[in-house]
């Protein structure tokens, strides 16, 4: 008899499905791309790097002013890396082709698992947004019309900030987080408590619980862009399209995307182009299409 722990995965099972560097041969030059084309925008584009957002070394930001006029509405992007991988340095690949269109682009820092837990990485990246909410005025963003993007953990993280009740303690107003966009996102954190990924992030059934963006849906309208790739698992996909139709039942308007020819780890670095779909649907959000 078959020991499904998760819907119809047993463990070997399960863990495939939240092992999303098994939907490509190699993660390597996706992760390359990502520095790289980061190193290339903070060379090129006016820039403040490792700006402070909290008095630990890893919470920072880099930002990066819009090239139209100001105030201008602000992307913020947080990074995945299964909460564990990659740094605000690996994350402003899209900053000159999204400064051009006219937003300013802010990429955040957090600490990784599994010295940080995942609750920590939430409070910190709810932090900076309280931080750019009272500050980006000073690099010609609008404090007013914040745009959280992120992809795989960052998607999380990202859909986690658009989560109800935390507002007050960082000084933003829940209605300066004005649309979102999440890629391939990790919104119900079930299936990875009871994967082999919790040998790093140490999840109890509560946190998992409390931590889940599926569970902490807006509670107001966000317009939003949902997207994931093709050959992403089935669990991957199922994260995005459930909490897409959850936030659609509660009233946001949400563009659900599966850009053809894509993958898990490539379709981040969409935002360097701004004709694609995706990017488009998200200049849309930010009323910049």
């Amino acid at each position: 008899m078959t020991d499904f722990i998760f819907r119809a995965y047993d463990q070997a099972a399960l863990d495939q499905q939240m092992n999303a560097r098994g939907t490509v041969p190699d993660i390597a030059p996706f992760l390359a791309a990502y520095g790289e084309e980061s190193a290339r925008c903070r060379a090129e584009l006016p820039c403040h790097i490792g700006v402070a957002y909290g008095d630990l070394p890893m919470e920072r930001l880099d930002i990066f002013p819009s090239r139209r006029a100001a105030p201008a509405p602000v992307f913020v992007f947080i990074h995945g890396g299964y909460w564990r991988l990659l740094d605000a340095s690996d994350s402003s690949f899209m900053a000159q082709t999204l400064t051009e269109a006219g937003a300013c682009v802010v990429a955040i820092n957090y600490g990784l698992a599994p010295a940080t837990e995942i609750g920590e990485i939430v409070r910190q990246c709810r932090a900076a947004l309280g931080w750019i909410a009272r500050n980006i005025g000073r690099y010609g963003g609008d404090p007013d019309r914040l745009h959280v993007s992120g992809s795989s953990a960052g998607g999380h993280l990202a859909a986690m900030c658009l989560a109800p009740g935390w507002h007050t303690a960082v000084g933003i107003r829940p209605e300066a987080i004005v649309s979102a966009s999440l890629l391939s996102g990790l919104l119900d954190l079930e299936p990875v408590r009871l994967s082999n990924c919790n040998a790093w992030l140490n999840l109890t059934p509560d946190e998992a619980h409390r931590l889940s963006p599926i569970h902490h849906l807006p509670d107001r309208p966000v317009p939003m862009v949902v997207a994931y790739a093709p050959n992403e698992t089935e669990e991957f996909k199922r994260q995005s399209e459930v909490y897409a139709a959850a936030c659609t039942a509660r009233g946001s308007p949400v563009t659900l995307l599966v850009p053809p020819g894509m993958n898990h780890f490539d379709l981040p670095l969409q935002f360097m182009d701004r004709h694609n779909r995706l990017t488009q649907a998200v200049l849309e959000c930010m009323g910049l299409a």
